[in-house]
């Protein structure tokens, strides 16, 4: 851990999300990167991966920066901290890559840092993979070990047993510390899980605004949200095979609650006859080439 600065905060909740395994359309590090960047979030520490990353398996990246100069990241995970507005109260956001090693000294990192900083409340950000249509909103399901903290968020006690990513160690690491310590799981349909999905990161913002009584201005989110959703509609009304698939689903969903498990899943596995994400996902990307010429972002 590189601490740079030591921000004194006010009743801080820290809010994680990790690129990887827990992060399904991308909804957790989308939803944590708008509030980096819509709360003028500082960075003030961050840790080296060198410990925890396969370089083999999350590469550092190279890029240009003004068309000349190469620049090279590391997938490090990164903290920041910003004034929540309207509350006496500021967050903590720590977005990261999930390691490949080392667990147990990875989130006693981030425990000691979220001690050190008096965390008040820790909230983790998760995408998973699930039978719901895109065409209803997106169902967020959330889970606390503690009764009581989950009866104060609204949340159901997690009754899931099975393999869990770094957000179930973290939250169970926090939790062992003594710290109030949530899950937010956003479910992601499973047909378009490869492409980045701003309608789900949407529908974790909304959750964190209900949780923490603070107004985040998701605009940008929303406007990102409904463009994204008239896409995947044109491309699916284009391939009668995943419409229909996708008709079957809005009868399932009106007819039986889903039950959703907090951790991701291959649910492909139960319709081996419907595209899989892959498929749906080239056809998508050949028609934002062939529509998105001229439009911005």
């Amino acid at each position: 851990m590189r601490i740079d600065a030591h921000p004194t905060l006010r009743r801080p909740v820290f809010v994680s999300a990790f690129h990887g395994w827990n992060d399904g359309g991308s909804a957790a590090t989308l939803a944590a990167d708008f509030l980096r960047t819509s709360l003028q979030a500082v960075q003030f520490a961050s840790i080296d991966p060198d410990e925890y990353v396969d370089f083999q398996q999350v590469r550092p990246r190279v890029s240009l920066r003004d068309g000349v100069t190469r620049e090279l990241s590391w997938p490090d995970t990164d903290f920041f901290h910003a004034a929540l507005p309207g509350i006496d109260r500021d967050v903590v956001i720590c977005i990261g890559v999930e390691p490949n090693l080392r667990w147990k000294a990875f989130v006693a990192e981030i425990t000691e840092l979220c001690m050190t900083l008096g965390v008040d409340l820790a909230i983790t950000l998760g995408g998973l993979l699930a039978d719901t249509p895109h065409t209803r909103p997106v169902p967020v399901s959330g889970a606390a070990a503690d009764a009581a903290l989950a009866n104060e968020l609204g949340l159901a006690r997690s009754r899931y047993e099975g393999p869990t990513g770094i957000v179930g160690v973290l939250q169970d690491a926090l939790g062992a510390a003594g710290l109030r310590a949530a899950g937010l799981w956003a479910a992601v349909p499973h047909y378009i899980s490869s492409n980045s999905n701003p309608a789900a990161a949407l529908a974790l913002v909304r959750k964190l605004e209900d949780i923490l009584d603070v107004p985040l201005g998701p605009a940008d989110l929303e406007e990102a949200s409904a463009a994204f959703l008239r896409q995947i509609a044109e491309v699916v009304d284009g391939d009668e095979e995943t419409a229909a698939y996708v008709r079957d689903l809005e009868r399932r969903d009106g007819e039986d609650e889903e039950l959703v498990s907090d951790e991701p899943r291959d649910v492909r596995a139960d319709h081996p006859r419907i595209p899989t994400g892959d498929d749906l996902a080239e056809e998508l990307q050949r028609f934002l080439r062939e529509h998105g010429e001229g439009e911005s972002g």
